[in-house]
């Protein structure tokens, strides 16, 4: 099982690539992936006191998978968005990859979500605040984009305190 220093840190390559979809073949290894993706989550809250969902490729599993985990699980499969709002906010991000960095980004407001569960069902999702700005940190690593990348400008990074 992958644990806290499996975690993929700012500046390893494989973070900034484009993840390939599942594939329906590669639905018995969802499973194990989800069960690495919850038990590195768990370490992370345990020691930075933080985490609501984590994406595959911070653990270097480049599918496009992502795990959020607040009130109960939720596995998204080849998550795309549509009617992004045009209202956004801006806010302080943070990343499990590196976990005392803060940057100010901006954010739709809104979206829906349509993605695969984890029995391969069709489900869609409209979120708004701040899981629809969960979602899109974490979809953002699915394209190879960090928040680093996303800096309102160069003065928008600060230490976690």
């Amino acid at each position: 099982m992958k644990g806290l220093n499996d975690m993929l840190q700012l500046g390893n390559l494989l973070l900034y690539e484009v993840c390939e979809p599942v594939s329906q073949s590669e639905l018995p290894l969802v499973k194990e992936w989800v069960a690495d993706l919850d038990n590195v989550m768990k370490e992370i809250r345990a020691k930075y006191n933080f985490g609501r969902a984590i994406a595959a490729p911070q653990l270097g599993i480049m599918k496009r998978l992502i795990y959020m985990h607040i009130d109960k699980p939720v596995v998204f499969i080849n998550p795309e968005f549509s009617e992004l709002s045009e209202d956004m906010f801006e806010l302080w991000d943070d990343c499990m990859s590196f976990p005392n960095l803060l940057v100010k980004v901006k954010r739709h407001k809104s979206l829906t979500i349509k993605y695969l569960d984890e029995n391969w069902q069709p489900q869609e999702w409209k979120m708004s605040d701040d899981l629809s700005e969960l979602l899109q940190h974490e979809y953002d690593h699915l394209e190879g984009i960090l928040c680093t990348m996303r800096a309102i400008d160069n003065k928008s990074f600060k230490w976690r305190e």
